[in-house]
């Protein structure tokens, strides 16, 4: 059964494309007719595009990795921002830092400095400085958290993005092929759907068309997760079940060994003191013997 139906990404007006003198050639085959001068999507094929978009990002998931969303127009941000922290993901709203995929490196810097400055609010050091000087620490502070608010747990570079608006985020898309990092993206008539891994033809500026795939994004990935921690809930169990195996066994043997112990010994010290003196006497006796018939 398809994630969304038909009559979802109609009323959600998925289908309504850009003027037709701002068209991409290479959009033609998701286009399905011409109506007063506005390309019409074929929601058939958006419907089977983001069919096969969400088993990528589920399989991505599953596998242990992150999905970063990417949407900085006005229309999409605070739909990002929400969606992802839905599903507990990294996001851009703001405004795409040069280097946030090819040198990650520098924006782990980034983040490190920010979190310094937050600690400066809470461990004293505030009472120490100037007024001045906090003023600026708050600006840069203000203006590091808006451009890193959604990445700041970010500790690796994502296994997918999903981007609204591919013109827009064309810097994050460049980054993204440039690290061979797959691409889920909504794709409406004038841009170029060859630029990404998993093109979902639909309207990228309509809040309710943004809302409704971005959702089933999200809802993919949160269904991926649980069946993640399923699996490796089930792991460690079976895991506890074989140590616990393992635990008793060796837990027999040491019983066995200590209740042998104890009745051995018991055994044995009244049979030395009755059996002792008897063995002594006897070869006496025969020594005796042989001294006098010699």
């Amino acid at each position: 059964m398809p994630a969304v139906t038909l009559e979802q990404l109609l009323a959600a007006g998925v289908h309504f494309g850009h003027l037709t003198r701002r068209w991409n050639p290479k959009m033609k085959p998701y286009i399905f007719m011409t109506r007063n001068g506005i390309h019409i999507l074929d929601l058939k094929k958006t419907q089977q595009a983001l069919d096969k978009a969400l088993k990528v990002v589920y399989d991505v998931v599953s596998d242990g990795y992150e999905v970063m969303f990417v949407g900085t127009k006005p229309q999409a941000k605070d739909i990002i921002k929400s969606e992802a922290e839905r599903c507990n993901m990294f996001y851009v709203t703001h405004r795409w830092l040069g280097g946030m995929l090819t040198n990650f490196a520098t924006i782990k810097k980034s983040i490190k400095h920010y979190k310094n400055l937050e600690k400066m609010s809470s461990d004293g050091t505030y009472d120490k400085i100037s007024k001045k000087e906090r003023l600026m620490i708050d600006r840069e502070k203000e203006k590091l958290y808006r451009v890193l608010s959604g990445i700041l747990e970010m500790k690796r570079l994502p296994g997918l993005l999903f981007v609204v608006d591919i013109n827009k985020e064309h810097l994050a898309v460049h980054e993204a092929r440039k690290m061979n990092i797959p691409i889920v993206a909504m794709v409406d008539t004038n841009v170029d759907p060859t630029l990404v891994d998993y093109p979902i033809p639909a309207n990228d500026d309509a809040a309710k068309s943004i809302s409704l795939i971005t959702s089933k994004i999200a809802d993919t990935i949160i269904e991926a997760r649980q069946k993640l921690q399923e699996k490796k809930a089930l792991e460690e169990a079976v895991e506890k079940e074989k140590k616990k195996a393992q635990q008793p066994k060796e837990h027999k043997h040491e019983v066995k060994d200590a209740k042998k112990g104890p009745k051995k010994e018991a055994k044995k010290e009244p049979k030395q003191e009755k059996a002792a003196p008897r063995p002594k006497a006897k070869k006496e006796e025969k020594t005796e013997v042989k001294e006098e018939s010699k």
